[in-house]
């Protein structure tokens, strides 16, 4: 029995022999050179970015330049321990190797470290032409210095590859003989005496169990789960094999956690779009989109009664809780401007249909989130009586923006521009007028659909904009309006209408049927203000009604 599972795992021995000795650490190699030649690449960008601002440090840039060099050498080094290891393996007799893969990476090693060293070459022309040279022999080496970066990047991305198919062959090979040899010696026990069943048990455990874990921790990682590490208690290949695998896992740690980091600053699905091309990086292109801006009332003055401590935790669990929001509705998070929040929605994020309504819905969220956020700050602050009163106004409006990339060749924003932008943004300042919450415009109204409720405030022209703009107030979902409510939005309308036509007894009437429905109606009561001013002084000839904003 012991002969026999010893021919039965040979075979298996052989494939993990393969992996341990040879194919797991290339990959590891491999993978520390793509690490080092990453960290070039950064240090080339700070070197970039250092030579960009008014005053450059030499002194900054002569410690990323020497980093520069050190990790291309250790980077060579390594390439060449690996070529040593290739050519051990090709006078390994002992061991059942795949040599067609091994003579395929053995001419794909030394093409990362000419490319690598091109690279290198590149970017010592460009520090040569940042000193001496004119912005446009600077520009030129710039680009090649990056085409050759994009150089390096496939050719490591072509090797990664190849050795992750090699060693995946591998282990399913490996599988398929521990079932092999599993089956077969489970006959042989089955005739077996009970000593040689359980000394084959005993042979068979040792062997195939570190297999098994090294397998289950394949799959673990296959599914995402970066958390697994396989123990190690013994000194033997399969030993190797599992501290291979777990260094392994500990990069794709550290990868997957600058990811999670550079999502905190980007917006993930972005990210995507950039990397699957469905966003061009250097042009803009117009859309009809959905923006929206928020603002604390009162903040700064709020502030000053807050420790810096005190305000960043504030800020950032109010940021937190309205982000949330927002990307639960599919809208971008665009910007944060003090403690305003910038965000859009539209495509390729959104539906083109459907931008507007999200948005609207966005903004209703946020409002009960807030009752949320108020609720919590005696925990936040520490104290139960003297908390600051906070409330948001929101501005939204829809329609032409211009979208892309802006920014300089070396710090971009995916980022919204146009008069829609500004348009929101003066909707958002416009609350302060009539002591609304939510304003948005005429488009964004008529795009959200009848799903929702709004009455008509007024006709504005905005600070920076001469044609003026009939602004809504967003009341909630239609369905949930009350009866009451729902009369006081029809008597501000009516006495909207006899107010522009300068009616002012029944504007004035409807004005206060409202206010009976409706106690406390701010636009009412501003509207009642501006009739009582009117009767004193009335409008010049030919006023259509609309109200001018002379600050923001």
């Amino acid at each position: 029995v012991t002969w026999l599972s010893v021919l039965n795992f040979r075979q298996l021995n052989n494939q993990v022999r393969a992996l341990a000795d040879y194919y797991l650490p290339l990959q590891q190699q491999v993978a520390s050179v793509e690490i080092l030649i990453r960290q070039q690449m950064v240090h080339m960008e700070r070197v970039m970015a250092g030579r960009d601002v008014a005053n450059p440090d030499p002194a900054f840039l002569a410690t990323e330049s020497s980093s520069f060099d050190m990790r291309g050498i250790n980077a060579d080094q390594i390439v060449d321990s690996s070529l040593r290891m290739l050519a051990e393996a090709e006078a390994e007799k002992g061991i059942e190797l795949d040599r067609v893969t091994l003579a395929v990476l053995g001419k794909q090693l030394p093409a990362i470290q000419t490319a690598r060293q091109h690279f290198h070459m590149s970017f010592r022309l460009f520090q040569i032409e940042a000193e001496e040279g004119t912005p446009r022999s600077e520009k030129v080496v710039r680009d090649a210095l990056l085409r050759e970066k994009d150089t390096v990047d496939v050719e490591i991305g072509k090797t990664i590859d190849l050795l992750n198919k090699l060693t995946q062959d591998t282990a399913s090979r490996a599988k398929a003989e521990e079932a092999r040899a599993t089956t077969l010696n489970w006959i042989i026990t089955a005739i077996a005496t009970t000593l040689g069943l359980i000394f084959a048990g005993f042979v068979t455990r040792s062997l195939v169990d570190p297999v098994k874990r090294l397998l289950t921790g394949t799959r673990a990682v296959e599914a995402g789960d970066l958390e697994v590490e396989i123990l190690v208690r013994t000194h033997d290949e399969l030993a190797t094999l599992a501290t291979s695998f777990n260094h392994m896992v500990v990069g794709l740690r550290e990868k997957e956690h600058i990811r999670e980091t550079f999502g905190q600053y980007v917006d993930p699905r972005i990210v995507k779009n950039l990397l699957d091309n469905r966003i061009a990086a250097n042009q803009g292109e117009r859309e009809v989109m959905t923006v929206f801006f928020s603002d604390l009332e009162g903040f700064t003055r709020m502030c000053e009664g807050l420790t810096p401590d005190a305000a960043v935790r504030f800020l950032n669990r109010y940021f937190s809780l309205m982000s949330e929001v927002v990307r639960e509705r599919q809208g971008i998070v665009d910007k944060y401007i003090g403690d305003s929040v910038m965000a859009f929605w539209g495509p390729p994020f959104t539906d083109p249909a459907d931008h507007a309504r999200l948005g609207c819905l966005a903004a209703l969220d946020q409002m009960q989130k807030m009752e949320t956020f108020r609720a919590g700050l005696p925990e936040l602050f520490g104290i139960r009586h003297g908390l600051p009163e906070v409330n948001v106004r929101m501005g939204l409006a829809s329609g032409d923006v211009t979208v892309g990339n802006i920014g300089s060749e070396t710090s971009r924003g995916y980022t919204v521009i146009g008069d829609t932008v500004n348009l929101a943004s003066r909707l958002e300042q416009a609350n302060k007028f009539y002591g609304t919450r939510i304003l948005v415009s005429e488009a964004t109204r008529d795009l959200a659909g009848h799903t929702l409720a709004f009455r008509e405030i007024d006709s504005l022209c905005v600070a920076g904009k001469l044609e003026p703009v009939k602004v809504y107030e967003l009341i909630g979902l239609a369905a949930e309006v009350g009866d009451a409510a729902r009369k006081a939005m029809q008597a501000y309308e009516a006495g909207l209408a006899h107010y522009r036509a300068q009616d002012w007894d029944a504007a004035e009437a409807a004005l206060r049927d409202c206010l009976a429905n409706a106690p406390g109606d701010h636009p009412s009561q501003v509207m009642l203000e501006r009739i009582a001013a009117f009767r004193q002084t009335p409008p010049v000839a030919g006023w259509d009604g609309v109200w001018v904003a002379v600050s923001k």
